[in-house]
């Protein structure tokens, strides 16, 4: 008897995505359900495809659908919403003829949601569930610094509250602690809106002399950690120009597949860095990953237009590490209730080169009773409980 596999539909393997994809399938096989990847042909060669095909296995199978070809004439096409739902919605016309499907997952829902309200479901009666990463239009509401966009945010609110009234919507799941609570707040109908903690792979610390060793660092410098997809948006142009200013300053590591901006800008300043960086522009494995984080000392956070959750900062509080982080969105929200480490009011060398002081003065210190027990919700970002809460609404 054929069984009916979860689809799992997520164009885009760069940054953090795959690893939701690659955690949503683990959480398939765990509860012993078949799963197909479908993904745009232009990532047949990404590790994650590669480790697939390579397994070749009847219960986890990967396939490749390519966007159609625009259209000229249709001014829709100019939207991306429009266009990425078209899109979710060809792939599951196509895989529903040669598959029976009972459960489509979208690990970024925020591809298509705003288009939900006009649109109606990409998947037709197949039940879904989706995952925003996205959603700031309540942060000023829940106390959350966010920009001011009054006009802005009650337009998304009003398309939130059609959107999960949409048809075959199980649940939406969110990275956001404080978007169920509003949710709760406004009464909303239609899908459950449920909180799933942001997850990095479970590690713990190693001895920072060992990890050091290992990495061929020296076991008296001072270690600023920078992690994961490197871009503008991660503040490192800021980070550079102040480390240059700063005296005794620590080693940066910039560790993490670098966008061509950020790798024409390193290039071009990593001799003006005292003492000098260490730079891997690559994947970092997961044995790699756990010793930088072992031997750092801290960890920047001081991203720029970022307002959702961050797994760096997950893991350096589940390693103990101070961050230097930004006081907008999540990142700052979590680190100021939970003193996790300086929060960064500006992007400015002078701010920057105090909170790298302070932090590497002052910090771990000792948190006050209330800060202590809000640790609890990071505590529970971990690979089991997002997979734990995955499967509850899947089944």
């Amino acid at each position: 008897m054929e069984q009916d596999y979860v689809l799992i539909v997520e164009p885009n393997l760069t940054g953090h995505r795959w690893r939701y994809v690659e955690w949503t399938m683990q959480a398939c096989e765990e509860a012993g359900y078949p799963c197909l990847l479908v993904t745009v042909c232009a990532n047949e060669d990404h590790r994650l495809a590669r480790q697939i095909r390579a397994a070749n296995r009847p219960d986890q199978q990967i396939a490749f659908v390519d966007p159609e070809a625009p259209r000229r004439g249709r001014p829709f096409e100019r939207n991306q919403y429009w266009r990425f739902h078209r899109y979710f919605k060809r792939v599951h016309t196509i895989i529903s003829r040669m598959q029976k499907i009972r459960l489509v997952v979208v690990p970024y829902v925020d591809y298509f949601f705003h288009a939900l309200p006009f649109l109606g479901s990409p998947f037709g009666q197949t039940p879904w569930i989706g995952i925003t990463m996205r959603a700031t239009f309540h942060h000023h509401e829940v106390g959350i610094k966010a920009p001011d966009r009054p006009l802005v945010n009650a337009l998304k609110a009003r398309l939130f509250k059609r959107a999960v009234r949409c048809t075959g919507l199980r649940t939406l799941l969110t990275i956001d602690p404080t978007l169920p609570e509003w949710a709760a707040r406004h009464s909303l109908a239609g899908a459950t809106v449920a909180y799933v903690a942001d997850p990095f792979p479970d590690e713990r610390a190693e001895n920072p002399v060992l990890a050091r060793e290992r990495l061929g660092l020296d076991p008296a410098q001072r270690y600023l950690l920078v992690y994961g997809a490197i871009t503008e948006r991660k503040g490192i142009y800021e980070l550079v120009h102040a480390l240059t200013r700063l005296e005794h300053a620590p080693t940066l590591i910039v560790a993490g597949e670098q966008d061509a901006g950020t790798r024409h800008f390193m290039r071009n300043h990593v001799r003006s860095l005292t003492p000098p960086p260490l730079v891997l522009d690559a994947f970092i494995s997961n044995d790699v990953e756990r010793d930088l984080f072992s031997a750092c000392d801290a960890v920047w956070l001081g991203y720029k237009g970022h307002y959702g959750m961050s797994g760096v900062l997950v893991q350096a509080y589940r390693f103990g590490k101070p961050v230097i982080a930004t006081e907008d969105g999540l990142i700052g929200w979590f680190s100021r209730r939970c003193e996790l480490g300086p929060i960064l009011s500006d992007l400015s060398s002078a701010s920057i080169g105090r909170a790298i002081t302070e932090t590497l003065t002052s910090w771990p210190h000792a948190r006050d009773a209330v800060a202590s027990a809000r640790e609890d919700l990071l505590s529970r970002h971990t690979l089991g409980q997002f997979k734990q809460t995955l499967l509850q609404q899947m089944a």
